[in-house]
């Protein structure tokens, strides 16, 4: 199912392709964040990498309830966006020398991360009520609480801490 495409008519189809995107992308974050934890040198931040891993472990265990509250099997689909930001970080973090440089930019990409997240959820919760699916919604609302707060702890990291130091 291509987003955009014939594969999706109805707004059930699309709210579906959409949990099934995020659910790829919590994956591939999953994934992604033991090489940021590997590359980070400040403790605040190697320690709110290690500490989002688990959250994203839960996250995908919510999805996984959410697929069950209506009805489907979890499914992922290939989610060019989160790819191409994953990609793009590991890209910059590869070209960076200076370990606290390299922590700015891993911070960067994390919130990069996180904005792409919280798009997602804030658009399947609004479609999760509209579509009269409230449990979801109810589910969907706890991860995009832990996004909104890690992007804050971030933005706290970054601008009190790692973008100085650089």
């Amino acid at each position: 199912m291509g987003l955009f495409t014939n594969d999706i008519q109805t707004m059930e189809d699309l709210y579906l392709h959409t949990l099934q995107d995020i659910y790829y992308a919590e994956q591939q974050i999953e994934k992604a964040l033991p090489k940021m934890i590997e590359k980070a040198s400040a403790g605040p931040l190697k320690s709110g990498f290690e500490t989002h891993l688990q959250e994203t472990r839960g996250q995908i265990d919510r999805l996984e309830r959410v697929f069950q509250t209506i009805g489907e099997s979890p499914k992922a689909v290939t989610c060019p966006a989160i790819d191409g930001i994953i990609k793009e970080a590991n890209h910059i973090a590869g070209d960076i020398g200076d370990q606290k440089v390299l922590d700015a930019a891993l911070a960067a990409a994390a919130q990069a991360v996180e904005h792409y997240e919280i798009t997602r959820y804030g658009t399947l919760i609004a479609w999760s009520k509209e579509l009269g699916r409230h449990e979801a919604a109810d589910i969907l609302a706890q991860t995009l609480a832990e996004e909104r707060a890690t992007d804050e702890k971030l933005t706290q990291l970054a601008e009190t801490r790692l973008n100085h130091a650089a």
